[in-house]
């Protein structure tokens, strides 16, 4: 596995992590989020309103994986997650 991919799951489980789109928006919207990773095969709609979300609060957006890879990493089925947490999010840069 991607060393990239093994932060994701690290941070998961320190709780440095969310994920799901609507946790993820969420998450954008307080202020908490330092990265956000989406998925490679993210559908058009989904993607444009992530990157308009994450443009207007200044977050980075991550698309190096597909979803598949993200799901394995973090062990549930997702396509989209956020880190809280600036160290994690500077790991994967």
């Amino acid at each position: 596995m991607n060393k990239k991919l093994q932060i994701l799951g690290l941070a998961q489980v320190a709780g440095q992590l969310v994920s799901g789109y609507d946790t993820v928006l969420q998450t954008l919207q307080q202020g908490k989020a330092c990265l956000v990773v989406a998925a490679s095969d993210l559908s058009p709609r989904s993607l444009k309103n992530i990157t308009n979300k994450c443009s207007y609060y200044q977050v980075p957006l991550h698309r190096e994986f597909d979803s598949l890879e993200i799901s394995q990493a973090l062990g549930k089925k997702r396509s989209i997650c956020a880190l809280t947490d600036q160290g994690f999010a500077n790991s994967l840069k």
